[in-house]
């Protein structure tokens, strides 16, 4: 079990674009994978990307292990698959916006409201190199789209509107944004 450091805002890595996955599968890839989700659940977090522990891959991890499974930061959330997605793509399923409060790991301690496709479709490769291809909607398609934003180089708060939504998590009272 190897727990990595998350970098936080601020570093420049974190606003890079990560490359391809061209070593799927690999020993090398299996480990750093071991290793994001050993960080991610150190953490309590709902997804991680590789540049979140400074390897500039396309490579994320996102879920819970099972059904009962819950997630401190996210408690009233529906179950999300374990899922590990090399290389992943994302399109939107219609034009529906919604708005929630997400957080990140790299970001600790603060919440902001961010919009986000409220249906996607996204594909991708499993780690020996089956695809996974899945439409989802809810917090299931939040988790996804944070997660591929951090292998573009974007943080949730540059894709906030309203930065009277955006503070550290004991100050807010979380008031329902508009829609």
């Amino acid at each position: 079990m190897t727990i990595k450091t998350i970098l936080r805002m601020g570093d420049p890595r974190l606003i890079e674009p990560s490359q391809e996955v061209s070593d799927a599968p690999s020993l090398e890839l299996n480990q750093l994978i071991e290793d994001m989700l050993d960080t991610m659940a150190a953490n309590n977090g709902a997804g991680l990307a590789a540049p979140q522990i400074g390897v500039l891959k396309k490579l994320v991890v996102f879920g819970m292990k099972d059904e009962t499974s819950e997630n401190e930061r996210y408690p009233d959330t529906e179950h999300v698959p374990l899922t590990i997605l090399i290389n992943p793509e994302i399109k939107p399923i219609g034009e529906d916006i919604i708005e929630s409060w997400e957080g990140c790991l790299s970001i600790p301690g603060m919440r902001g409201v961010v919009p986000r496709y409220a249906k996607i479709h996204y594909k991708g490769l499993d780690p020996k190199g089956n695809i996974i291809e899945r439409e989802v909607e809810g917090f299931h398609s939040i988790v996804v789209q944070h997660e591929c934003d951090h292998l573009d180089g974007i943080l949730y708060p540059m894709r906030m509107r309203d930065m009277s939504y955006f503070g550290f998590e004991e100050e807010l009272s979380e008031p329902e944004p508009d829609q």
